[in-house]
């Protein structure tokens, strides 16, 4: 209970930074006009997703091209709306101007909502040169953006190197272990056939904070291994009845199982 409540603090954290992280203080930004454009961009961000904030963010790239966060704003309702061409646009014009800021956001994006693999993974390891000890977490506080970068590996053929990327960094003392990170390393581990290895990291997440995917994955190894798995079956159901499963607010998680899947197996 208590890993589960630190990790329920460092998510309400994140919401508190997110959204307080739009706003900018124009004192700080050169130039008249950019000052001007960093107005119109705090004033629109408090009514995002409206007609009026998006002829603001508008106004704002008018007056200053270079300031990037106009672009990033401006494409958020495109990506919640599922215009994902639009949203490129917006979001690789705000990485031009400023891929310090914006890289890790857009690799976080390709990989959750456009399933682009390949593109995440290019743009995390383009995140690297600016950010070497640590790449920061993904928008929602789910995953490192290390994890991010595994689990696209995996997605991609290459689960030997997505396993051994969340090992190192559960090695690591100065991490701060994300809600499903045995999970996936778990499913990666099962995906490769190291079943020992996938249940150890099943088990641990059991630990910390179960769930009916979780539990899923369990009675598949046991199954496997011609072991009594029905119990386990019923456990992972019931717990998908009660709520206790991966959820996104705007898509779905990397390796999320559906209750037909439980049934069946």
């Amino acid at each position: 209970m208590e890993k589960f409540q630190r990790y329920y603090l460092s998510f309400l954290l994140l919401i508190v930074y997110t959204n307080t992280i739009a706003q900018v203080n124009c004192n700080a930004v050169e130039g008249e006009n950019c000052k001007k454009a960093c107005e119109q961009y705090n004033w629109a961000s408090d009514r995002q997703g409206s007609r009026e904030s998006q002829e603001a963010f508008d106004k704002a790239i008018e007056l200053c091209p270079d300031f990037s966060n106009s672009y990033m704003e401006k494409a958020v309702p495109y990506l919640k709306n599922g215009d994902f061409v639009t949203w490129k646009i917006l979001i690789d014009k705000a990485v031009a101007a400023d891929p310090k800021m914006h890289l890790g956001y857009r690799g976080w994006c390709k990989f959750q909502f456009l399933r682009d693999y390949k593109g995440a993974v290019q743009d995390l390891e383009a995140l690297k040169k600016y950010y070497p000890d640590d790449l920061g977490r993904s928008l929602n506080g789910d995953y490192h953006l290390e994890v991010v970068k595994a689990m696209s590996y995996s997605a991609l053929g290459q689960k030997e190197k997505a396993a051994g990327i969340i090992e190192n960094l559960l090695a690591s003392r100065s991490y701060f272990k994300g809600l499903y990170d045995h999970y996936q390393l778990g499913v990666t581990y099962f995906e490769l056939g190291r079943y020992d290895k996938a249940l150890d990291h099943f088990e641990k997440q059991s630990k910390e904070y179960d769930f009916a995917e979780n539990i899923y994955f369990k009675s598949k190894v046991s199954k496997i291994r011609n072991k009594d798995y029905l119990d386990l079956k019923k456990l992972a159901l019931t717990t998908y009845d009660e709520g206790k499963i991966m959820k996104d607010v705007y898509t779905h998680h990397f390796n999320k199982i559906y209750r037909k899947q439980i049934e069946e197996l």
